[in-house]
């Protein structure tokens, strides 16, 4: 797999938290990864979000998570200019889960937040719970309209697409609308024609998800989980991987093996649970991944298309 074209790059993205929900480590876990984490042996890492510029100038996030505010200092890019001008343009979500909005909380003080949303998010946020009417007693929301399959513009020459992610996950992203309860977006610079997907939930790679990715230039996919019944081994949960709407990395039909036979120019694990082992940079896993050619993300890793 190529390292990108940093020479003549045209897209930027920062991640900003590489952690699945709870960060790494995770408050009330005492695993090894989260054991090793405290004892300085391994990064922590904040919990996922992304930001992504045409320009270097305007920066989009996908995802708002707890950690935004720590995530945003830590990142120059994002740091205000003159008084409050900011650079962050708006936020795009990929579902309705508090790991990826309770951020929006945080970024009240905006004069105004511009959100890119599908009406089935939109519909949780709103009906589902109290943030987006919490959020609008600070500050005005506007919400743009993400219909998946339908491009839409970001910036100069950046152009993004929603695409369905399925999920038996209903309970926890809504009912009563069928599409859009979970997506993924890719994203196009149209000066290069490089693309980017990030895709940090999915249950399963269908033949239509795997033509969303297939020919990207880069891939930041989910990477909750190193094995199927990881917590169940652990004692710290008695769901799998999948039934958590998490594709694991290893075992059959996992992400790893689909993806060796895929055109995906860099492909990048994100969204790691606490108890994954290939956040133990000596871990036999962690081999396993980078002998594939696949690279796990880290905290302020900046990927350039």
């Amino acid at each position: 797999m190529s390292s990108g074209t940093e020479g003549r790059a045209t897209m930027w993205l920062r991640v900003l938290g590489s952690a699945a929900g709870g960060g790494s480590p995770q408050w009330n876990c005492a695993c090894p990864v989260c054991a090793a984490v405290r004892a300085r042996a391994v990064p922590a890492r904040s919990q996922s979000s992304v930001a992504v510029s045409s320009d270097r100038r305007r920066w989009f996030l996908i995802n708002a998570s707890p950690d935004v505010r720590t995530q945003i200092e830590a990142f120059p890019g994002l740091h205000p200019h003159d008084d409050r001008t900011t650079p962050l343009e708006a936020v795009l979500l990929t579902d309705s889960e508090l790991d990826h909005t309770l951020g929006l909380l945080l970024l009240r003080e905006a004069d105004a937040l511009r959100v890119y949303a599908t009406p089935a998010v939109h519909k949780t946020l709103a009906d589902g719970s109290a943030l987006l009417s919490t959020l609008e007693r600070y500050c005005p929301v506007e919400w743009r309209p993400v219909v998946p399959g339908a491009d839409f513009a970001l910036g100069d020459g950046l152009s993004c697409r929603a695409f369905d992610v399925p999920t038996t996950k209903r309970a926890r992203f809504g009912a009563g609308i069928e599409h859009g309860r979970v997506v993924g977006y890719r994203l196009t610079d149209g000066r290069s024609g490089g693309t980017l997907v990030y895709l940090p939930g999915v249950q399963a790679l269908t033949p239509a998800l795997r033509a969303e990715i297939e020919g990207c230039a880069c891939l930041l996919i989910d990477g909750t989980c190193w094995r199927d019944d990881e917590l169940v081994r652990l004692g710290l949960a008695a769901k799998t991987s999948r039934a958590m709407g998490h594709l694991p990395i290893d075992g059959p039909g996992g992400s790893l093996a689909l993806l060796r036979s895929m055109a995906v120019g860099r492909a990048i694990y994100v969204h790691m649970n606490n108890t994954n082992p290939i956040l133990l940079e000596d871990a036999p896993e962690r081999r396993i991944v980078e002998d594939s050619g696949m690279e796990v993300a880290m905290d302020g890793l900046e990927v350039q298309v």
